[in-house]
């Protein structure tokens, strides 16, 4: 069996340079070279201050502190690094399409087959290619007729191996992973090119947890587990809006059904809703894919769990609207979070963008405070939307380095984002800072109830009355 000494990974974002840091820091006798057209990206790649890696994942900069430099090298030189390496992993973006055939739902596959074409041109002897980024079934096919019709006589294998990583706790997932999923040909060569993938991990996961697949497979399984987790989510948040009418606790019913061995209890937690980069994006992918097989029903089932997110956001918004007097038009509210969960400075698809989106349209005026994303991505976020011209987001919403400050004359609080910080707060002196009638909106059901009505505040917990 072949034995791999360099690697090439092929885009530096939140998949690419996680994944190769920790490969490289468990496979010292590999050379990683993770390389990326952004040249500002691979910069902070390469920062000499870890505090300025593009990605905060906790434990991520002690490992690219370790191995960069020695066998782990971030670069712009894609062409080189794919010349001379015997492995590639594809690990570019694959955003939802805006637009043409399949807008809202397929994912773009553009830059994927950018890459396929770069390796074909550029690649002069045998690689493996292995998908890393998430994708539609049946994309292999669709590489693999590209590198084999290039006519300059090098094989590729082409392989499937889904990232199952999530956001916060990305760097314990890779090092403790419950799988690796690897998907590929049945063929002697496919057998062969799964093997020389699964003897890498075997380095620190346990052989039984290394699953070989079929290609197709491994490429739909990871949509698929995106989309279970994600209507888990989406079930208990339409649970949480009957709790608030009928006294019932989300909390209780969540610990109570979560006691079932059949259904456990991860993924029960209630909230605004979920976000970060797979979860609607595999979920319209999985309904495209359906419809595209003229599965409506399928489809349609799938698409519901999008609507309930969707559904989850517009009401936590409506909410903070009717309790303050039906209108929020020049009220100070803060915001406490605008990542989509705690430990990432991930913003792709949080909550935070659409509930200020929704109460900038009745002209609130928003504060942001979150301890890990910048103002730049904060505006770049809400700009993305398109839903009001620059100037009115910089107008109507501002960013603050100082939490408690901010709070000065505030009509409302909102906690979008479950930063435990936000728990060690004198919530006292945030109340006397306040305008009364003071209002907390806990869209993460992260603080004591009983405290803070104690204190004085008007609250609010997703899930109860």
């Amino acid at each position: 069996m072949r034995k791999i000494t360099k690697i090439c990974c092929i885009g530096a974002g939140y998949v690419g340079g996680p994944t190769m840091s920790v490969i490289a820091k468990q496979c010292p006798d590999i050379q990683v070279t993770v390389v990326d057209i952004n040249e500002v990206r691979i910069a902070q790649w390469n920062d000499s201050n870890l505090d300025n890696l593009p990605i905060y994942e906790p434990g991520l900069a002690e490992i690219v502190g370790a191995t960069r430099g020695k066998n782990l090298f971030f670069s712009t030189e894609v062409d080189k690094a794919i010349d001379e390496a015997q492995m590639i992993f594809i690990s570019v973006n694959t955003p939802t399409k805006t637009y043409g055939k399949g807008k809202g739902q397929a994912a773009d596959l553009k830059f994927i087959e950018l890459c396929a074409r770069n390796i074909a041109r550029v690649a002069k002897d045998n690689k493996i290619v292995v998908e890393k980024s998430t994708l539609p079934v049946r994309t292999a096919s669709a590489i693999k007729s590209i590198l084999e019709n290039t006519g300059n006589g090098v094989d590729f294998e082409i392989l499937s191996n889904p990232e199952f990583l999530a956001e916060g706790t990305a760097i314990e997932d890779l090092l403790n992973a419950d799988r690796v999923l690897i998907g590929g040909d049945e063929t002697p060569s496919g057998k062969e090119a799964k093997n020389i993938l699964s003897a890498i991990y075997e380095k620190w996961i346990p052989k039984d947890r290394i699953l070989q697949t079929n290609v197709w497979s491994s490429e739909l399984s990871k949509l698929v587990a995106n989309a279970f987790l994600a209507q888990r989510v989406s079930s208990i948040n339409s649970i949480s809006a009957l709790c608030e009418k009928t006294d019932a606790n989300i909390a209780e019913v969540s610990r109570a059904i979560g006691y079932d061995s059949r259904i456990g209890s991860k993924f029960l937690n209630s909230s605004v809703g979920f976000g970060g980069s797979c979860f609607q994006k595999d979920i319209l992918n999985l309904v495209y894919i359906a419809r595209s097989y003229g599965l409506q029903e399928v489809a349609d089932y799938w698409e519901q769990v999008i609507i309930m997110n969707d559904y989850q956001k517009k009401r936590f918004a409506n909410t903070i609207v009717s309790s303050l007097y039906n209108t929020v038009s020049g009220k100070k509210i803060i915001f406490y979070g605008w990542a989509f969960k705690k430990d990432t400075n991930d913003t792709r698809e949080s909550a935070a963008i659409y509930v200020a989106d929704a109460l900038l349209d009745e002209r609130a005026e928003i504060t942001v405070y979150d301890p890990k994303v910048t103002e730049e991505q904060i505006y770049a976020d809400l700009d993305y939307l398109n839903t009001r011209s620059p100037e009115d987001n910089r107008r109507l919403l501002k960013v603050t380095n100082d939490p408690t400050l901010a709070t000065q004359d505030a009509h409302a609080i909102a906690i979008l984002t479950e930063w435990d910080e936000f728990k060690t707060y004198d919530w006292s002196l945030i109340y006397e800072n306040m305008l009364k009638p003071a209002f907390i909106f806990d869209g993460r059901r992260l603080l004591n109830k009983g405290e803070l009505t104690q204190i004085g505040f008007k609250y609010y917990k997703i899930g109860e009355s």
